[in-house]
């Protein structure tokens, strides 16, 4: 299978809120394309819904490494050390998400296209 049918495999299971058959299907694929923003991201909401958080954080420390211009990114760290109980540590990212101007939200919502993948 390429990259992107396993994305699409793994997007399917995540869709069906199997997040944890979803990161398990991601997992390898970042570990091979660790600068693929789509696939850490997708793996980093994965971890997050699956109460995975120290893995979550872990993607998304990476996915803010690599595009540091995405409050999105910030944001979902945020997120990931408040679960954590870390309140003082997520309040430094939340600021930096904010005057990005990404919103705190409830849910998440990804687009990606097949030329992100390649």
């Amino acid at each position: 299978m390429t990259t992107y049918e396993e994305y699409r495999r793994a997007t399917m299971f995540f869709d069906a809120k199997d997040y944890i058959s979803a990161a398990r299907i991601l997992a390898p694929i970042v570990a091979g394309d660790p600068s693929n923003r789509a696939l850490v991201e997708l793996l980093g909401r994965a971890y997050f819904h699956s109460a995975q958080l120290s893995r979550a954080e872990e993607a998304f420390r990476r996915l803010v490494e690599l595009d540091p211009g995405n409050g999105w990114a910030y944001e979902a760290l945020a997120r990931s050390l408040e679960r954590q109980s870390r309140r003082d540590d997520a309040a430094r990212y939340r600021r930096l998400a904010r005057a990005m101007g990404a919103d705190a939200s409830t849910g998440t919502e990804v687009s990606v296209t097949a030329a992100d993948l390649a």
